[in-house]
C-alpha cells in the first residue's frame, strides 16, 4: 500500500481553497511534484484492482507513538485471512488509546478460538512493529458502513469504548451495530 495521488484531474477532485490559493498548492500539490496528494491510503490488489483503504491523517497516539489507522489497516488486510479491517483509537488508561481492530475474514477462513487474532497481532508486528499491535481484535461478519460503502469508524469507537452507539441512520443496514456491539462484550483483549 501507499499514497493515492493522480496526475491527471477528476471529477470530484478539489480545484481550490476559496481566497487561499496558497494553502491549496501545499496542502494537495506540495508533496509531489505535479501530483495531487488525496490524503488517501491505497493499494493495488493481485488482480490490479485499486482499494482505497482510508485517510492517512486519521492517527491514533498509542505511548506516545502516532500510528495510522490506514497502516494498521494495511497490515491486517495483508494477512491470507483477511479480506477487509478497520481500526480505531480508544481511550486507554495505559497507553493513551489502545489499537481496536474488526476484522472479516476471507471465505473459508474461520476464527480458531486464540489462534488467529495471535497470528494477526503478530503480522502487524511484523509489519509495522511491535506498538502496532491491536489490543483487541474483533472478527466481524460486516463492517458499519453508509450507502455510498464508507465505513463509519465513529460507530465502532463508539463500541469499542462502551459508549452508547450515536446516530446510525445513514448505515446501510443499522443492525449490524447491535451485533458487533455483543460480539465485542464477549470478545478477546491482548493478555
Amino acid at each position: 500500500g501507499g499514497y493515492l495521488v493522480l496526475d491527471k484531474p477528476w471529477p470530484s477532485m478539489l480545484r481550490g481553497v476559496w481566497k487561499e490559493p496558497q494553502r491549496y498548492k501545499e496542502t494537495y500539490w506540495s508533496r509531489y511534484e505535479g501530483l495531487y496528494f488525496a490524503g488517501d491510503g491505497a493499494k493495488l490488489d493481485s488482480d490490479n484492482a485499486l482499494w482505497v483503504l482510508g485517510r492517512v491523517d486519521d492517527v491514533m497516539n498509542v505511548s506516545g507513538h502516532r500510528i495510522s489507522t490506514t497502516e494498521v489497516e494495511s497490515a491486517l488486510v495483508s494477512h491470507d485471512a483477511v479480506a477487509e479491517a478497520a481500526v480505531v483509537g480508544a481511550k486507554d488508561d495505559l497507553t493513551g488509546q489502545a489499537i481496536v481492530a474488526f476484522v472479516i475474514l476471507r471465505g473459508g477462513v474461520e476464527a480458531v478460538k486464540d489462534g488467529l487474532e495471535k497470528a494477526l497481532r503478530d503480522h502487524v508486528a511484523k509489519e509495522i512493529g511491535a506498538i502496532a499491535k491491536p489490543k483487541q481484535i474483533m472478527v466481524v461478519n460486516e463492517l458499519p458502513k453508509t450507502r455510498s460503502g464508507k465505513i463509519m469508524r465513529r460507530l465502532l469507537r463508539d463500541v469499542a469504548e462502551n459508549r452508547a452507539v450515536g446516530d446510525a441512520t445513514t448505515l446501510a443496514d443499522p443492525n449490524v451495530m447491535k451485533l458487533i456491539a455483543a460480539g465485542l462484550q464477549s470478545g478477546k483483549k491482548e493478555d
